[in-house]
């Protein structure tokens, strides 16, 4: 299955079992009818922002547009294995290095974005979690709400999705992060 059909099935699966229409999900999202039902029907491939308002709009994590439901984790998940998604537009590139563990909703993640590459996800309002962000290489802006932070190689930053969050890459190098996301 390649990854827009997934994300389509996905987003259709996540809209029909909580109820929503189309037209309540754009709503709920900030996003047109329209753009949701191409891809449902896979003939658009969202990008990592429009992908961040979907999730916020169904109260659901990036991850679970991106990923199907496992069973059970292996102790063991080869790099090979990892699901990654590239975003259409700039280039973004996310690695799921650990899918969330049902027993603790902790999950991590890893992003690539490339020089000059900003993306902006909304407040999940209603489902809010806690993440932290290591700055493997490169250099990165942090908008969260109202506050802004500049992180360097081997910084970390504790924030929620509680408010507006981007990610602003104003180098001319692509900088890598570690998302540890906590939903538990």
């Amino acid at each position: 299955m390649s990854i827009d059909e997934l994300i389509a099935s996905r987003l259709l699966l996540l809209r029909k079992s909580k109820g929503l229409n189309l037209e309540q999900l754009a709503e709920l999202a900030g996003v047109s009818k329209a753009m949701i039902s191409k891809i449902e029907r896979q003939e658009s491939s969202p990008s990592a922002t429009l992908l961040g308002k979907l999730a916020a709009g169904l109260g659901v994590s990036v991850t679970q547009l991106l990923s199907e439901e496992s069973a059970t984790p292996n102790r063991l998940r080869r790099f090979n294995e990892q699901e990654v998604w590239q975003d259409p537009d700039i280039g973004y590139l996310r690695r799921q290095v650990l899918p969330p563990e049902a027993h603790s909703g902790l999950e991590m993640i890893e992003v690539t974005l490339p020089a000059k590459a900003r993306v902006s996800y909304p407040s999940w309002g209603n489902k809010a979690y806690l993440q932290r962000l290591w700055l493997v290489e490169g250099e990165l802006i942090i908008h969260y709400g109202d506050e802004h932070y500049e992180l360097y190689t081997g910084d970390v930053l504790s924030f929620g999705v509680d408010l507006a969050v981007t990610f602003d890459n104003v180098r001319n190098e692509s900088c890598r992060y570690l998302l540890v996301i906590n939903q538990g």
